[in-house]
């Protein structure tokens, strides 16, 4: 993951130094700071190599003609590297700061793939589904509107759209027709979670589409010196369980509860959403921490990406955070090629 946390030199040279040491994808997040794609178009112009791709762009805050445009335009930048990463984010979000209705994430997600992949094609638009008609029909417009096409054709027919997904049914959606699956706190010793959406996905899954690209892994730091850099991932950990979404609705709350967590989901909320932001950090399971990170000596940081891999992980994310990042970063390479 990269972005909005240096100045544009710095994020140049970052992004260029970790693409030396051998990351193979930058991801650029959208939350509510700045937007995501003026990352991506950036990184575009400062990388060679690298695929780019969001994770995530919220897709209710756009016309899924423009996530397909957005796609394109960052492909024609890049040479060829985009990966369209969406995904439905959550009503406080949606809602809130966007002021757009949050409805049928599902039934969304899967008319978007749908029109992004037409749009690609470069062949005249026309959908009539659920939630979106393309044309706009008469009656709900002036009536003018008329199927069209990309004026000049993509550089590719088909650009991997990859989804972030946590609940059930958006994994079994994901499984079913994307490309690539982004899931968020991904537990390799509690992959039987997922277990049943992804069985039932895949097995309506079209056989050309080719295999389900898993993307996850932690915060990267090789040292024997390990506990406090670590015991950092538990502020953000704290956050997403308590504050991440409302009482009523904590898509990662619900994850936590899944993994066998149900009490301390609830602690952690009551904590969080009451200010008590330390007592919610201290309240995040341990085992889990230590599950969802790669900080530690290289042996039992190595134990850890091969868990990953036997758990179905296709792109290790990695996030450094030690004294000496590229070499970690190179070190890991190294044990992956």
């Amino acid at each position: 993951m990269i972005g909005f946390r240096d100045t544009a030199d710095r994020l140049a040279a970052t992004a260029r130094d970790l693409e030396s040491a051998g990351i193979d994808h930058f991801w650029a997040g959208e939350a509510y700071s700045g937007d995501g794609v003026s990352t991506l178009g950036f990184l575009a112009a400062v990388t060679r190599t690298a695929t780019i791709g969001s994770s995530i762009l919220p897709f209710y805050t756009r016309t899924p003609t423009l996530l397909a445009m957005t796609a394109v335009g960052i492909d024609q930048l890049s040479g060829g590297r985009c990966i369209l990463g969406l995904g439905a984010s959550g009503p406080q979000v949606v809602e809130g700061f966007h002021g757009v209705a949050y409805d049928a994430p599902l039934a969304r997600t899967r008319e978007i793939i749908g029109i992004c992949r037409s749009v690609w094609q470069s062949e005249k638009l026309v959908h009539d589904g659920a939630k979106y008609q393309i044309p706009l029909p008469e009656g709900l417009g002036t009536g003018l509107g008329k199927p069209l096409q990309l004026i000049v054709p993509p550089p590719r027919d088909e650009i991997p759209i990859y989804i972030a997904a946590l609940g059930p049914k958006n994994v079994e959606l994901t499984a079913e027709v994307a490309d690539g699956w982004l899931p968020l706190h991904y537990w390799p010793e509690r992959v039987d979670v997922w277990a049943p959406s992804m069985e039932a996905g895949l097995a309506r899954r079209a056989p050309d589409r080719g295999p389900l690209q898993i993307v996850a892994g932690g915060s990267l730091a090789i040292t024997d010196d390990f506990q406090e850099l670590r015991d950092r991932g538990r502020r953000m950990l704290a956050f997403y369980f308590g504050g991440m979404g409302a009482r009523s609705k904590n898509f990662y709350n619900d994850l936590l509860c899944r993994y066998g967590y149900a009490q301390a989901a609830h602690d952690i909320q009551e904590a969080w959403l009451s200010g008590r932001h330390r007592e919610a950090m201290a309240l995040v399971p341990t085992e889990l921490l230590d599950a969802t990170s790669l900080v530690g000596p290289a042996g039992w940081v190595q134990e850890r990406v091969e868990a990953h891999r036997a758990a179905g992980v296709t792109v290790l994310n990695v996030e450094p955070v030690g004294e000496n990042r590229l070499a970690d970063v190179e070190l890991v390479k190294s044990w992956l090629t």
